[in-house]
């Protein structure tokens, strides 16, 4: 079965698919039949002499510069080669899959003027696991991803270097092992394959995707956590939320009634406080103010993973080419800052609830750091300050890049997204975060196992998977296997997946 490519209808989960999950792809023949047509209508123009920006002329600064018929051609081959100005380590394979899926989208509206050869080449490429070779590290987020699609662009003039089976080979070496034809670069094909924020647009769906899959996971720690500490759950009561209106807290609000359903506390027979802290009550308010984010941001990735985002752009129908800044990065950059910081929200008030099961003026009868041997032994007490330096550096990261534009190209290109920044940081963010709910996950299952009444259904299955990677802390040894551990059970899903199986949904 493959995802059938026609310009519309693309989502997060098919390019995590197809990214992460290898699934092919087909360029879908309306779509194919557009790119032609747009093609010729560029080859008449081309022939008859008319001025088109990246066509015919330079680019940035040079844009004013006409260049010869001998020099058109050429001239992508060169463009390609100096935007190929990444830096450092490589790119994540998903990442660069994902960059590819979303340009191949791009060219399947009939407005990018390219040639065929060039779509279907990526289309190949995809689908028999040639993989370019791209830095992660270059792009400012404006007239496209310039420097990692540049190093896309390499292969489809059998240079740069890609991935294949497994090896890093030199481009033209993987082309040949999958049997892909190197179609060459001619008129337009250059910029019209690099000039679009696929990159940064790929790595926010991607990261949407997980993050969604982490959000769900806080809410069932926030659950262990309520259990542990003998919470008052009425203000989970889905009608509370619903008077006020916001989409996020309803849904929030009702995940945790799923987890607690069936235990003791919901059912009134553990005696609890009128009313709790905030880092307990307000919890829905808050996790779903993040869902609402990410909601935003999901609405924004996907109408740039649908839409046309290239320069310049044409319009066959009309006769018609016109050069803008549909390359532009601000209108994913700006939302997934917001989406970076939500993460780093959730995580200081998963910590806020880590605190209160360790401190014994506020967890309810439950020994101090979750330990039998106070004094003696430490418990949980580290497992907090390494908790919080994750924090810390999740601060940082927050600040937003949208907004730190540096000029470039002397001064043509004098505000640019910085979109690759939000998408690398938001990465780190979530890597923390990881961390971060897994010792939640932790200091929960240690304080249940203090508790003598029943849990809710999603409660105890979470313990259970819990505690097939963390033994009970009985007495003090190494916490860095089970922080370890505990960061990578998160990661897996493991712990949504059986669940959801238990109690249906989060979602």
């Amino acid at each position: 079965m493959s995802y059938i490519i026609k310009g519309s209808g693309l989502t997060i989960e098919d390019v995590v698919n197809v990214a992460r999950n290898n699934e092919k792809v087909e360029l879908h023949p309306d779509a194919l039949e557009r790119i032609k047509v747009c093609r010729a209508m560029l080859e008449k123009k081309i022939d008859a002499g008319e001025i088109m920006y990246g066509v015919n002329t330079g680019i940035g600064e040079f844009s004013e510069t006409v260049l010869n018929d001998d020099q058109v051609k050429d001239f992508q081959k060169y463009l390609v080669y100096n935007h190929a100005a990444g830096i450092g380590d490589p790119m994540p394979l998903e990442y660069v899959h994902g960059s590819m899926l979303g340009r191949i989208n791009v060219h399947a509206h009939g407005n990018s003027g390219i040639r065929p050869e060039i779509t279907l080449t990526l289309v190949e490429m995809l689908n028999k696991g040639v993989t370019p070779f791209v830095c992660q590290k270059g792009s400012v987020g404006a007239s496209g991803d310039l420097a990692p699609m540049s190093q896309i662009a390499l292969l489809l003039m059998g240079e740069g270097e890609a991935y294949y089976k497994g090896e890093l080979l030199p481009g033209k070496e993987a082309m040949d092992k999958a049997g892909i034809h190197v179609p060459g670069l001619e008129a337009r094909d250059g910029l019209g394959t690099i000039n679009g924020s696929n990159v940064l647009t790929a790595m926010s769906a991607i990261f949407l995707y997980d993050a969604n899959n982490w959000l769900k996971q806080a809410e069932i720690a926030a659950s262990m956590s309520l259990e542990a500490l003998k919470a008052n759950m009425k203000p989970y009561n889905k009608r509370l939320h619903e008077v006020r209106g916001f989409k996020g807290a309803v849904r929030s609000a009702l995940a945790v009634r799923k987890c607690v359903e069936g235990g003791d506390l919901v059912l009134e027979k553990v005696p609890h406080k009128v009313q709790d802290a905030y880092s307990m009550r307000s919890t829905p308010q808050v996790v779903g103010a993040a869902h609402d984010a990410m909601a935003y941001a999901r609405s924004q990735v996907e109408i740039e993973l649908n839409g046309v985002g290239d320069n310049p752009i044409f319009f066959p129908e009309e006769n018609l080419q016109l050069s803008g800044a549909n390359f532009q990065g601000s209108p994913v950059s700006l939302p997934m800052d917001m989406a970076g910081a939500a993460i780093t929200m959730i995580s200081v008030i998963s910590e806020r609830r880590m605190n209160r099961l360790n401190n014994p003026a506020l967890n309810v009868g439950l020994p101090a750091f979750l330990t039998k041997g106070a004094g003696m032994f430490s418990g949980l007490m580290l497992s907090q300050y390494t908790a919080d330096m994750q924090i810390t550096e999740q601060r940082i990261l927050s600040a937003p890049a949208s907004i730190l534009s540096i000029p470039a190209a002397a001064d043509q290109e004098d505000f640019v997204s910085m979109g690759m920044n939000t998408a690398i940081k938001n990465f780190q963010i979530l890597d923390n975060a990881y961390g971060i709910l897994g010792i939640e996950f932790m200091a929960a299952a240690q304080a249940l196992d203090f508790r003598e009444y029943n849990f809710g259904k999603g409660v105890t299955k979470a313990k259970e998977v819990i505690r097939k990677y963390v033994d009970f802390l009985d007495i003090d040894r190494p916490l860095y296997p089970d922080h370890t551990a505990m960061k990578e059970l998160v990661k897996s899903c493991e712990i949504l997946d059986e669940v959801e199986k238990e109690v249906g949904s989060l979602e």
